[in-house]
């Protein structure tokens, strides 16, 4: 009995620390946080990532930890990208933003919509493919992120 009391207290404990785990602010527009990010992505001359996704997310979740505990994968967004977390729930779909990001929901969740310092979708990705057992693969996610910086695709060859 003592040791069905301590799991039920353990299964709630997590339960509230995944709750009160907030990456996304449902109240927030998201076409106006668009707007924003561009803005700064224009000044710091660089592209946005915006990622997708609600606090409801497993995978939403756990890619905002990832992304900000591992250091390579925080480097090269910081160095590159202004980040912007776009929320689509029940409570808020943020229309507008999807459709100026060309309804990047029909992905799954998270996805990463990469746009331009003009406002310009450039790249969308779907999270799956970056994704290594229960996480995330440093290496592909890395290597995604750097083919889709300004850089990067400024410098394609032109024929």
């Amino acid at each position: 009995m003592k040791r069905i009391l301590i799991l039920v207290i353990v299964v709630f404990v997590s339960i509230g620390i995944l709750n009160a785990q907030k990456v996304y602010d449902e109240s927030k527009d998201g076409e106006k946080q668009l707007l924003e990010a561009i803005q700064k992505a224009k000044q710091e001359n660089k592209y946005v990532f915006a990622m997708v996704g609600g606090n409801w997310c497993k995978w939403c979740l756990m890619f905002d930890e990832f992304a900000t505990t591992n250091q390579n994968v925080k480097k090269t967004l910081e160095d590159n990208f202004v980040f912007v977390h776009i929320n689509y729930s029940k409570a808020n779909e943020n229309p507008k933003a999807m459709k100026q990001m060309g309804y990047p929901e029909r992905f799954g969740f998270p996805v990463f919509v990469i746009l331009n310092e003009k406002g310009e979708r450039v790249h969308t990705q779907n999270s799956a493919y970056l994704e290594q057992g229960e996480g995330y693969s440093e290496k592909e996610v890395v290597s995604f992120l750097n083919l889709w910086t300004k850089k990067a695709v400024e410098e394609v060859p032109k024929k």
